[in-house]
């Protein structure tokens, strides 16, 4: 048991429970899957599917943090991903062609590659602090994607990308699938291989770290292309799913959600040890407070101070220090003080 109170996991898994719990109280059926055509339905699948692009970012987001990095700029490369998809795919002549629209997401994910590995240059190979490294594509970035999409809104016609963001295989939305593969490859490659344990000591101390022999600038540059790889697949999830892109609104703030799922999963925002499963549990915990919010009825004006205030708690309930100062025994006593003697001590030089 106490292994288990002491477990990283532990107090994310229960607020996300209590969250689901919360949710049942306001609307009995919300826990209930049922099968429609041939598709899952319910609300703890759409809780998944529109929380898809979100634990993408945040598993990017996870290895940059894990190195005592931080990256700004994955709401822009959503943004820039997204637009340069749709706007491939709605210059074909045949929208429906399967290899038109893979090239049009292959282009796409290319560019938000290079833009990673961009910020990965000015950190590692310039030495740029990362804040403001990213904050350069996190401004700049925003700005290409208006460029792109020419300051309009790109519709697309394209039944091979609606399948990305809003189809459906194997009785699961598409989005789930590939959250999935994503996890299982990065939990693989971290997890079963030694490349966790480099990244953990890159954010331990890069310095020690690359005078041990590893090749912390390359692996720190390779760990922003992912993470950017992370977010132009999440651009394409998010512009897919409504079928268009909108380079001012597409990605809008999902680096502070992002931010905020690595925090509430159990990692530190100063580098070195990470966890995969606490990330995911955190951007569920976020995707599942704002279906609540809905769910409930908070009036829209009083959202984000209700969402403010939850997180809030949720950080310092699984903090151990403020743990141990709010719930410790008031009935500890103290030890008690030696008595008072009147003998003399003589001191000698």
């Amino acid at each position: 048991m106490t292994a288990l109170a002491r477990h990283r996991l532990l107090w994310p898994g229960a607020v996300l429970a209590l969250l689901l719990l919360a949710n049942v109280a306001f609307t009995p059926g919300f826990l209930s899957v049922e099968m429609k055509d041939g598709h899952l339905y319910g609300s703890l699948i759409d809780i998944f599917r529109f929380g898809a692009p979100l634990i993408l970012v945040s598993i990017g987001m996870t290895l940059v943090i894990a190195t005592g990095g931080i990256d700004l700029s994955v709401g822009s490369v959503v943004a820039i991903s997204g637009a340069l998809a749709c706007l491939q795919i709605s210059e074909l002549p045949d929208q429906n062609g399967v290899g038109g629209v893979l090239a049009a997401v292959g282009l796409a994910l290319a560019l938000a590659v290079v833009l990673g590995a961009w910020n990965g240059f000015l950190v590692a190979g310039v030495g740029i602090q990362p804040i403001i490294a990213t904050l350069i594509i996190m401004v700049a970035g925003r700005g290409l994607a208006q460029l792109i999409t020419d300051g309009q809104i790109i519709t697309v016609n394209s039944d091979p990308y609606k399948l990305i963001g809003g189809g459906y295989w194997l009785t699961l939305p598409f989005g789930i699938l590939i959250v999935l593969a994503v996890l299982a490859a990065t939990a693989f490659l971290t997890r079963r291989l030694a490349l966790g344990l480099l990244i953990e000591s890159i954010g331990g101390n890069a310095t020690a770290s690359r005078l041990a022999g590893i090749r912390s600038r390359g692996l720190t540059v390779a760990v922003y292309a992912f993470c950017a790889l992370c977010a132009g697949i999440a651009g394409l999830m998010i512009s897919s799913n409504v079928s268009s892109a909108d380079g001012n609104n597409a990605g809008l703030w999902i680096e502070l959600d992002a931010i905020l799922a690595v925090v509430i999963g159990g990692t530190s925002l100063m580098g070195g040890r990470f966890s995969l499963g606490g990330t995911v549990l955190g951007a569920l915990i976020i995707q599942t407070l704002t279906t609540t919010i809905y769910s409930v009825g908070v009036p829209p004006e009083t959202t984000l101070l209700f969402k403010a205030l939850v997180v809030t708690v949720v950080c310092l309930v699984q903090s151990p220090s403020f743990r141990e100062k709010a719930f410790r025994r008031r009935g500890r006593r103290r030890p008690a003080a030696p008595a008072a003697t009147d003998e003399k001590v003589e001191v000698t030089a």
